[in-house]
């Protein structure tokens, strides 16, 4: 039992070192020029996204449906990494 509680934790440690990799990423790439123009809700999804990369929640801050979030992701350069 040792052992699979072993690989478990390995794997969870894994999965949130790519994570953090992941949030690098956007926080890197993103243009927060662009983000810090953008009205209340919009900014605030948009980070959400860079810290989460939940696009399903952050158009749900932003008021807006998923496919419009994804072209506001587009436009502020963070990329979609996952």
């Amino acid at each position: 039992m040792s052992g699979e509680r072993s690989a478990v934790s390995e794997v969870v440690r894994a999965f949130w070192r790519e994570e953090e990799e992941f949030r690098r990423m956007r926080r890197e790439r993103a243009d927060w020029d662009f983000i810090g123009r953008q009205p209340p809700r919009v900014r605030a999804a948009l980070e959400y996204y860079v810290e989460t990369g939940d696009l399903y929640v952050a158009s749900r801050i932003a008021g807006v449906t998923v496919g419009e979030m994804n072209e506001l992701r587009k436009r502020a350069r963070i990329p979609n990494v996952a």
